[in-house]
Order: structure tokens, then sequence, then C-alpha cells
């Protein structure tokens, strides 16, 4: 979706709404640890995330590997800056191409700064010479495609604003409005600001933008203060001013870290409500890729609340254009999003509608990149799960300290520890775990929780959420024989398992039926079903369940070790079972595992 589409929605309600600003770190860990952050802010629902152009085209790769990644696997609305420095068309276009196939909608388009040693800008052979070159030529190669954002300068732009700590002169201000209305007039349909740190200058240049006719949202641009010397660093670079009162407030703190940070969560606060006050609804944080202080200035205005993240489904919902109308998924890969994302990255028609049924599309083979882990969650998974296992009891130990919350990683998982329904029944799964029904997946069954409950809550307020129990777990051919047998006894239970090998047992009457196990009530709307079990994900599902036993935990073990080898026999003996209490009213699920 177009950002722009975002605000304007955003605005017509009278919501006030956040975005951030990430750039490219320079190693392999700063770029996973990037993401770890990213998902955390992202949780607290941003209208975008934009990710940063390196001088001179020097990040570009990366940036567009970025870009991706936050679009597809974060799923935030995501906009990524490009620069005319370095970029001759042919690979303007590429980039261009490169994000619109991956779903992306919105350009930040800047003429770019000078590559690394130079004082100029200088325009490349077969190159745009400014922003507005830039804007024109995806206008007119792209049609209306991309939402097209550009920036705004309060002070004027650096290259007019005298490098001695002065202003830029009226004529140059004048001018540089001018060229900004160009761009507009051109196809760009948002403006993102400068940092600045004086509003009644920013405030100044809304109203100048609006008396030459500028009629497009503009977005403040807020730098929070994080320490003493970067600040000196960005404002010199853009030629900032800084207002006298700051430098006093400053002045006197600026060796103490932790003191300067205060400071500058306490005046981006102010600066933001100053902001809002005037009636600008929108508000673009440069994070500098960290966290903290951009969340508790959203904190301090009550855009967020730390302890409340609303979700749309309880699955981030995609915002890739070519999947924004996905509304189920099969329940299998609630823990692993990004796994099943890689796996129908290339449908055509995703399962819609309030019975989804997944064999409208072949999922994708399994790949390498299912089994590739962050660096740190990679250091994680060795230290709680590389330790030596003497017999399955040792596995089932494993198993257990992660249901009762005493390890954080899962090689099951991708997210980081229990989810907060998962906490509601974790003593139920720690007695089946440590019984040797070794689980990987569940949820609590719910009757009617309001949409707005911080724990099973989604889709927003009014509404109403219901669960059926669900419980996902491996065990022997023993346990499975005598609990399917105990199933006779249970009406509303419903069990598939299956094997490495793919020998199927199950009460499901047909392979096609579909169960859904999560719906929503809400004023005005159909029933909204989000997930389900079905028989043809489940067998896709267990070759990737599977595949886990050697290739996420056996191979954190070197070749030959006693480990490893009883790692890989429970992956060729074991069952990877579900099961679905459907009466969600008077729901026991774990009554069947008693006097096991």
């Amino acid at each position: 979706m177009k950002v722009i589409e975002k605000i304007r929605e955003a605005e017509s309600g009278g919501k006030v709404v956040f975005s951030f600003e990430f750039f490219p770190p320079k190693t392999e860990d700063g770029v996973d640890n990037l993401f770890d952050r990213m998902e955390r802010m992202v949780a607290h629902n941003p209208t975008f995330c934009d990710i940063t152009w390196g001088a001179g085209g020097s990040t570009a790769d990366l940036t567009l590997e970025i870009a991706n990644r936050m679009q597809n696997m974060v799923c935030v609305e995501t906009m990524m800056h490009l620069t005319c420095t370095n970029m001759p068309v042919d690979k303007i276009d590429h980039a261009l191409h490169h994000i619109k196939s991956n779903g992306i909608q919105n350009v930040l388009a800047l003429r770019g700064d000078p590559p690394h040693g130079q004082d100029k800008f200088v325009q490349v052979q077969d190159g745009f010479a400014c922003a507005l070159d830039l804007v024109k030529h995806i206008r007119s190669t792209y049609g209306d495609y991309f939402g097209i954002t550009v920036a705004g300068y309060p002070e004027a732009h650096p290259d007019v604003i005298q490098s001695d700590g002065g202003l830029a002169t009226p004529e140059a201000y004048q001018s540089d409005l001018a060229y900004l209305k160009r761009k507009v007039d051109a196809g760009a349909d948002l403006i993102v600001t400068q940092l600045f740190y004086d509003i009644d200058i920013f405030l100044k240049f809304v109203n100048d933008c609006r008396q030459i006719g500028i009629t497009c949202p503009i977005v403040p641009g807020i730098m929070p203060i994080n320490n003493y010397r970067g600040f000196l660093r960005m404002t010199g670079f853009c030629k900032t001013k800084i207002p006298s009162e700051i430098t006093a407030a400053l002045e006197p703190i600026k060796d103490n870290e932790e003191a300067v940070r205060a400071y500058g969560i306490h005046l981006g606060t102010e600066m933001c409500r100053n902001i809002l006050a005037n009636g600008i609804k929108t508000v673009h944080l440069y994070t500098l890729n960290m966290e903290k202080s951009a969340l508790a200035i959203l904190m301090n205005l009550g855009l967020i609340e730390e302890a409340k993240i609303s979700r749309s489904l309880p699955w981030r919902r995609p915002t890739n254009v070519f999947r924004v109308k996905e509304d189920v998924r099969p329940i299998f890969w609630a823990n692993r999003p990004k796994s099943y994302i890689s796996r129908t990255i290339g449908w055509e028609q995703y399962p819609q509608g309030r019975w989804g049924d997944s064999r409208n599309a072949s999922y994708g083979a399994l790949t390498d990149y299912q089994f590739m882990r962050a660096r740190t969650r990679d250091r994680k998974l060795h230290d709680e799960w590389a330790v030596p296992l003497k017999d399955v009891e040792d596995i089932h130990e494993r198993f257990l300290k992660y249901c009762l919350g005493n390890l954080r990683s899962s090689p099951w998982s991708e997210l980081d520890g229990l989810q907060p329904e998962t906490q509601i029944i974790n003593e139920q799964l720690g007695s089946i775990n440590s019984k040797g029904f070794l689980t990987i997946n569940s949820q609590p069954s719910v009757n009617g929780a309001k949409s707005d409950s911080p724990i099973v809550g989604w889709g927003g307020p009014d509404g109403y959420v219901y669960q059926k129990a669900y419980v996902e777990f491996f065990c022997s051919k023993e346990k499975l024989n005598t609990l399917v047998e105990k199933c006779k006894s249970f009406p509303f239970l419903t069990y598939m398992a299956v094997n490495k090998e793919g020998s199927w047992i199950s009460n499901v009457r047909s392979q096609s039926d579909v169960n859904a196990v999560t719906w929503g009530v809400f004023p005005a709307k159909e029933i909204i079903q989000p997930t389900v079990v079905d028989p043809t994900s489940f067998m896709v599902w267990k070759d990737e369940a599977f595949e886990i036993w050697s290739r996420g935990w056996a191979q954190l073990y070197p070749d030959g070790d006693p480990s490893r080898k009883l790692l890989e026999q429970v992956q060729s003996s074991y069952f990877l079972v579900n099961l679905v209490e459907n009466d969600y009213v008077n729901s026991d699920l774990f009554a069947v595992f008693r006097d096991f």
C-alpha cells in the first residue's frame, strides 16, 4: 500500500501516526541485531519504516536486501531511499524493478550526498542531476505504481546554508521552496523533512509551503538526541540551527550519556507535542537504529503502550502489495511466520475466504532459508540446546524447560521465548512434555474474549474472539497408539499424525477437510477465520518440522557426537501429531493425556 494512502486514511479518522527510519549496518551481526530491534519496534504498528541508501550508492545491494526483508518478512510498509549519486539510469531502474517485484510501493527520491571523499555532488554519466529528475523518471516510467516521497528542508538545503552557522539567504530559501513545489508537481505525493530542533522554523516552513500551493502532507523528521557527539556531528553535517536553550541544557551534561539521552527523550517529546498541537498528525523518527529513545517519546505522547500491542490478525498482516488480501493461514507455521512467507512467496493465489483451502496453490520447496538463523539466535540456540544428551529423557527435559519459560529459544520457533497466550497453558504443556509429548505449537481455548484483550485479542476494539484448544507435538509410535485409543472416549477431539516417511494416522474424515481453529466476530463484518488446520498443509509442514531435528538441532553438535545420533534416531522414529479440541466452550484438551 502507498504510504500516502495510509496517511490520508489516518487523517480522515483524526488519528496521529508515526514512522521510523533505519540505515544499513556495516556488519552481518549488525544486520541481525537491526532486524531483532526492528521486529520489536514494528510490533507497535508504525505507518511505515524507511531504509536509507548509502552515500554514493555504497550500500545499494544491502539496502535492497533489507528493504525486501522489511516488506516481506517483518511485514511493515517499507519505503526505500533512492539517490542519484553514482547511479546511472540502468542501475536506478534495476533498483526500482527489484523493489516492485518484491511488492514494495514506496520510494523516497533524493539527489543524495556526494560520495565519500568528495565535497560536491557530481552528476554521473547517464545519470540524473537532482531529485526532480528522479521523480520525473519514476512517474514517467512506472506510472502510478509507486508512492513517491521527497525531502523538505525547513532551513533550506544544506548546500545553500552558510557554513559558519548562519542561515540561508531569503532568496536561497524561497528558491528551495520553489524547487520543492516542482518536485511535488512532478509527481511526489509526500514530503518528509530534514531534522530540525527549532519548532518555529518548521511551522513557518509548513505555512510557506501552503502559501505557494503545496498541499500534500508534510511529515516532520525528528531525531532524538542519543549522545552529545553524535548530535553535534549530525547537526553539523546538516547545518541545522540549534536553539540556544538546547545548547545551554546540553553543555553541563555532555559527558553524561545517560543524562543526555534522558534530555533527548524530554526534548523530543516536547517537540512532538508542540507539532501535534499545531495540527500536524504525523511524526517520523530518525532512530539511528536505536529503539529506546524513539519508543520512549511515543510512550510519553500516549501513541503506544509497551504492555498493549494491538494485532489486526493473530499473525502479522502482510504488506507486500501482491498478498495484502491474504486472510487465512494454516496454524502449523504460527511460530515460524518467516518460513511460511518464504514457502509461499511465489504463490499467485493465496488461501482466502472464510474457509481457506491451501490446495488452491502449491507450496514452495524447502530451501536453506528455512534453516538459517540470525547469528544472535544461533548463539542462543547453541547455549540452550547443544547440551549432552544421554537418552530421550534429556530431550524431554529441553522441551520441558522451554515450555516453562526457562529457555528463550527453540529450534522450531523463529520467535523469542513463549508467546503470552502460551503462558496461559504452560504448566499443562510442561506436564505432557515430561511424559514424552514434545510440543512445538499450541493455543488455549478462548470463548468470546474481548478483541482488545492484551493476551489473546486481535482485530481491534468492539469485537469478540474465539479459539479451539490446539496442541502439536512429536511422540513415539507407542505413545501415539495409546493416545489414539484414548481419543475414542473424547468425541470432540480430532487428530492427525504422520511420521517422517509419510505414514498417516487420523480420525479426520477427509483429506480435504479444513477446520477453522481461530475466529473473530466484529460489528458489521462477516466472521473472520484467520487460522485453520487442514491435512494438505500439515503434510507440507511435516517435512519442515522433521528436518529441524537434523538441521536445526542436531547440527549444533559435531559429526559423530552421540547426542547428534540420538536426535537423528528420534527424527526417524517419532510421529508429528496435532490435536484439536472442537468443543471450545467446555474444552479440556489435556484430559486425554492423563494417566500416561
